[in-house]
């Protein structure tokens, strides 16, 4: 992909266009929660590109993104798979399955669709161009580095492709780990739930409560009658395999929350405190309810039968998590509150994201992104109809990739450094033109 030569102010223009598309109603209702956003943003090229899917899609649409099933190794079936809509480096971290095992992959469902499986690569490798930089390796080594991420997602999807078991791939566990990848499974290891309890709740009267402050807030009568109602819709979501103790459900307490992170600016979210599946304290769960966004990658989708397949975002997303992830939370599912779609999953106190800040010698970082490139070619693979109950996919999505590399194999890394390298570039000139936006206040509402 060229790098457009596009005056700076005529950019900022597109930019801006694309954030009043994306963010102009939540950000005119909490102009406070983007302001914290905006400034994690200016950060870093990285943490702009981060925050900004909605940008990346449109610029994919300008150089004929838009019909989906066109472009190199993309067909009726390739361009139409589950994909996780904002991979990059950092959304990979560690989770508790519903066995009880620790595992490492893919994190933050938020953007998951249905779409062309380059889109989620090249969203990737643009992302370890973006890192390769920040730690001054050299265009030659970044080229490397996407080659050896290329490799691997090759590798492991021709091994599910020609007949190796799904469950015959080992997971990254603390047992088949290493490198950063252990570290992080080690770190999760070591947290406790009763930790996490005790950062958020408090006992009084003999009962686990929520605590004051902390960014918790204290709901009215009605808005907790609201949640209440919509956490009784949830309950029906959920798996048979879930509902394994009656008092697991029991409400102990409510409180709302506001959501002032890269990804959840302005959307309104609740925490509620559960029995657990003991009477003991330590145990109790603490559960959100979200309202789910609507995806970037959606917008330039132009499939009728993607979209009409989900009842509203929350049902979306718990369905591409379900999807793309193999034992995913046993807490995971949806409701409706205020009529607007609500993602419901555990405050789990066992996830902890990749950190990259000491991953410097390339050789390392080579090492991590091969393990990123298996992840992501396992995540792909596990969305076949008969392992993840949804029949929107109806094909087994490693053969159809597989079939697609192997009909131009050479060229399959390649299309990844050229994009990695010129989409990188752009994030790096974008960032700064946000930064003179953000600064000069041409993208917040007047106060």
């Amino acid at each position: 992909m060229a790098v457009p030569d596009t005056p700076n102010e005529q950019r900022a223009e597109q930019i801006l266009d694309v954030f009043d598309t994306t963010f102009g109603e939540l950000l005119a209702a909490d102009p406070a929660a983007f302001q914290v956003k905006f400034r994690k943003m200016a950060a870093s090229a990285f943490a702009f590109y981060r925050g900004t899917a909605c940008l990346f899609y449109a610029d994919l649409e300008h150089e004929g993104g838009r019909n989906q099933g066109a472009g190199p190794y993309l067909d009726d079936r390739t361009g139409r798979v589950w994909i996780h809509g904002d991979l990059h480096a950092e959304n990979f971290g560690t989770y508790m399955d519903s066995t009880g095992r620790l595992i490492f992959n893919v994190n933050d469902f938020d953007e998951a669709y249905v779409g062309p499986f380059t889109w989620d690569l090249k969203r990737f490798a643009a992302s370890v161009a973006l890192i390769g930089y920040s730690k001054a390796l050299s265009d030659e080594q970044i080229s490397r580095i996407v080659r050896v991420y290329a490799a691997a997602y090759r590798e492991r999807i021709h091994l599910l492709a020609t007949g190796t078991k799904h469950d015959e791939v080992p997971s990254f566990t603390l047992d088949t780990s290493d490198g950063a990848l252990l570290d992080a499974l080690r770190s999760a290891r070591a947290r406790t739930r009763f930790a996490l309890l005790d950062s958020m709740t408090e006992i009084r009267d003999h009962e686990r409560r929520f605590s004051a402050g902390g960014g918790a807030i204290e709901l009215d009568a009605a808005t907790r009658y609201k949640v209440l109602a919509a956490f009784d819709g949830y309950l029906e979501t959920l798996p048979e395999s879930s509902l394994l103790r009656p008092d697991s459900y029991r409400v102990k307490d409510v409180v709302g929350r506001r959501g002032i992170g890269i990804g959840s600016a302005g959307l309104p979210s609740y925490n509620i405190l559960l029995e657990g599946h003991s009477d003991a304290l330590e145990n109790d769960v603490v559960i959100y309810v979200k309202q789910a966004q609507t995806p970037a990658v959606s917008r330039h989708i132009t499939d009728r039968e993607v979209r009409e397949y989900f009842h509203h975002e929350g049902h979306r997303t718990v369905i591409s998590q379900r999807a793309l992830q193999a034992h995913a939370d046993p807490w995971l599912g949806w409701t409706e509150l205020d009529g607007a779609g609500q993602l419901v999953a555990e405050v789990s106190p066992y996830a902890v994201d990749l950190d990259w800040s000491d991953i410097d010698d390339p050789e390392e970082i080579a090492a991590v992104v091969a393990d990123l490139g298996r992840a992501t070619a396992s995540m792909h693979a596990a969305a076949d109809e008969d392992e993840s109950g949804q029949s929107l996919v109806p094909f087994s999505t490693e053969r159809a990739i597989d079939a697609a590399i192997a009909a131009d194999e050479e060229g399959f890394a390649e299309l990844l450094v050229d994009f990695a390298h010129a989409y990188g570039a752009r994030a790096r000139s974008d960032h700064q033109i946000f930064v003179d936006l953000f600064r000069n206040g041409r993208i917040m509402p007047a106060s």
